[in-house]
């Protein structure tokens, strides 16, 4: 015992090389690298959400900002304002108060009657002439700087109902227009009511090589031009105090394009502007500026007046911030270190449990390589191991039953070799002792033996090759009732002879089975050797019967299942259920004396059930105890499914020499 567990000792590997030692190491890294990734997560995370109750959430308070924005450039004055804050107090779950420039409160979310004081620092300033480029969805931050004006600010601009309704349509008529020339184009209304056309997709010049025109849609209203002759009144103003020439604003407020378009109710000439060329860029900077500035004049009347925004917590308390001190340092350490040693331990349990079990195996498979008896390995568990350890069990015991297989096929060779080799040597002592006469009877006595001897030798040969590959099939297309046919008109004389009736009853339906693409000597083969064995196993009166159609009931199950059915059954003395799972394997015979005059040479199944599965097929046997027994084949028709199993490793698709396709043959 000592011995032996020396060895297994010096046949282990060492820890380095060895799985529990690998298994060890990758844990320690993973600890390492997950309490590493932690404590930067965890700081991270803090400092996230810090900043968040800290009100820098750029995100909720640009939404907080961009509604109470809206707000004041829809409405001249903050009354009111009171609903919307407290929504959106609600879905953002913090504080919201706004002031006017002097502090005076004009609406605030908090809900305690004495609200904590607001801070020193506003968040925000909501002014819709003057907007937060930092936090506004509505203004392109990539324009000028000084156009910081709320689009949706849009004061006398705002068109009346009847003035929508009549651009609409237009709108309509034009984008079904541009629909019919295959244009797709979208309606989007502007903040004052004014619809656009949006062409969809990267080329929106198509339009102007169509008939459809946007002239209702380019030229203001009534409503519009007024609105746009105030502003450029205003313009002008700034631009006539520091003595530059006026202009004229467009709808788009641009200028130096041309004339502006009116409206058609409008009898006015257009006004021309100075020629570009007498502009200089002094001069658009300054109209820039004046434009601006009007803009805010014309909408200050419109729109509400600027408001301090504050976005904090309920209660008024901040979040203290996250001190890496060397306290907290000590303790990050600490928790690492205790994390680690609870990795390691718990890695060293499972690693000795994980590596027993493949000791184990280890030790039972150098056993079953010396040739000792290896016992069961102990199966602990329904997993990996468990199921490794089942494997290696049932291979084991294949191993087993394989070698008492191989022991008992060379007794069982030796057995029939025996027989007809001892016959022939008696007949040929006696012929030398003068015993036996050399006459007709005596010549044909040792030509049985013979017969017998090649035939045993021809089915061995036939094994050998179907377990080589190098079993060579010859496909051909064949009608299956024709091969029925032959098989029985082979075997009739002998079924007569053992006074058994031999039949070939063509297919229960009208249509014959279809087509079949097999090896007909093969076939012969394998058919005959069924129906040898059951006329063998019949007792005299018996029938045996040899039939095939489809898969299926009718003609169409028959070609959806794409395969053969062909069935021998007997009404001889059956198979017992426990000898049935046998009855294809090699030199099995439920007659264990192995008298030739009751059973043959036990391989004449083993050989159908090789030759059924080189065409790709499968064999099956039902049978009852005393009442009789069924063999059923099953081909496929398909040629292809024949060359895939032709070509499968096992069976193989070389030429084969004639002598063994006419051997072959005699035996079917």
């Amino acid at each position: 015992m000592l011995r032996v567990r020396r060895d297994r000792r010096r046949n282990r590997p060492p820890l380095r090389k060895s799985l529990f030692g690998r298994l060890l190491a990758v844990s320690a890294l993973v600890a390492a690298c997950s309490v590493a990734a932690t404590a930067w997560l965890a700081v991270q995370t803090t400092s996230g959400a810090i900043k968040q109750e800290q009100g820098q959430n750029l995100t909720a308070d640009a939404r907080i900002y961009n509604t109470l924005l809206g707000y004041a450039a829809g409405h001249p004055t903050w009354e009111g304002v009171d609903g919307t804050v407290r929504d959106l107090a609600r879905q953002s779950g913090r504080r919201i108060a706004l002031t006017t420039e002097q502090r005076r409160p004009l609406a605030d979310s908090a809900s305690r009657p004495a609200p904590p004081a607001l801070p020193p620092q506003a968040s925000a300033i909501v002014d819709p002439l003057s907007v937060d480029t930092a936090l506004s969805r509505t203004v392109d931050r990539s324009e000028d700087a000084a156009d910081r004006v709320d689009p949706r600010a849009v004061g006398p601009f705002r068109l009346p109902a009847a003035e929508r309704k009549a651009l609409q349509r237009a709108a309509d008529r034009n984008a079904a227009c541009l629909s019919r020339v295959g244009i797709a184009a979208d309606v989007v209304t502007g903040p004052s009511g004014r619809p656009r056309m949006e062409i969809v997709g990267n080329d929106p010049d198509r339009v102007q090589n169509t008939r459809c025109t946007t002239d209702e849609l380019d030229s203001p209203t009534a409503t519009e031009q007024k609105a746009l002759d105030a502003l450029n009144q205003l313009a002008d103003a700034c631009l006539k105090r520091q003595d530059r020439p006026g202009i004229q604003l467009n709808l788009d407020l641009s200028w130096g394009g041309g004339s502006i378009r009116k409206a058609p109710s409008e009898a006015a000439a257009p006004v021309p502007e100075p020629p570009p060329s007498l502009r200089t860029d002094e001069d658009d900077r300054a109209t820039a500026s004046c434009v601006d500035t009007a803009r805010r004049e014309q909408l200050s009347s419109y729109v509400a007046s600027p408001a301090l925004l504050f976005i904090g917590d309920e209660d008024g308390t901040t979040v203290p911030g996250f001190d890496l001190s060397p306290a907290n340092t000590a303790k990050i350490a600490g928790a690492a270190a205790l994390v680690l040693a609870l990795t390691v331990g718990a890695t060293m349990l499972a690693g000795s449990r994980l590596a027993r079990p493949l000791h184990a195996l280890t030790g039972a498979a150098q056993r079953m390589r010396d040739g000792e008896d290896s016992e069961p390995v102990l199966v602990t568990g329904d997993n990996e191991i468990g199921r490794l350890a089942a494997a290696f069990n049932d291979m084991a015991d294949h191993r087993a039953r394989l070698e008492t297989q191989r022991k008992d096929m060379v007794s069982d060779v030796a057995h029939e070799l025996r027989t007809p080799l001892s016959n022939i040597r008696g007949w040929l002592e006696a012929a030398q002792d003068g015993l036996a006469e050399p006459d007709p009877a005596f010549i044909g006595s040792l030509h049985t033996e013979a017969l017998q001897l090649q035939h045993i030798i021809d089915d061995l040969q036939d094994l050998a090759a179907a377990d080589a590959g190098a079993l060579r099939l010859h496909p051909e297309q064949l009608r299956v009732e024709d091969v029925l046919a032959q098989v029985a008109a082979a075997h009739q004389a002998g079924a007569e002879t053992a006074g058994v009736t031999l039949s070939a009853p063509p297919a229960a339906d009208s249509t014959p089975s279809p087509a079949l693409w097999a090896d007909p000597v093969r076939l012969r083969q394998a058919i005959g050797n069924l129906v040898s064995n059951a006329v063998r196993h019949t007792p005299p009166g018996g029938r045996v019967t040899v039939r095939a159609y489809g898969a299926g009931t009718s003609v169409d199950e028959a070609a959806a299942g794409r395969e053969v059915v062909i069935e021998v059954a007997d009404t001889g003395s059956g198979i017992s259920a426990e000898n049935l799972p046998h009855v294809f394997d090699r030199f099995w015979r439920a007659e264990k004396s192995r008298n030739r005059r009751t059973g043959g040479s036990g391989l004449g199944l083993a050989i159908v059930r090789k030759l059924v599965e080189a065409h790709g097929g499968s064999v099956s046997a039902a049978s009852v105890e005393g009442q009789g027994s069924v063999f059923t084949l099953r081909l496929p028709v398909d040629a292809a499914d024949a060359a895939d199993a032709a070509d499968t490793p096992g069976t193989g698709n070389a030429e084969e020499p004639a002598d063994e396709s006419q051997t072959a043959a005699d035996r079917a």
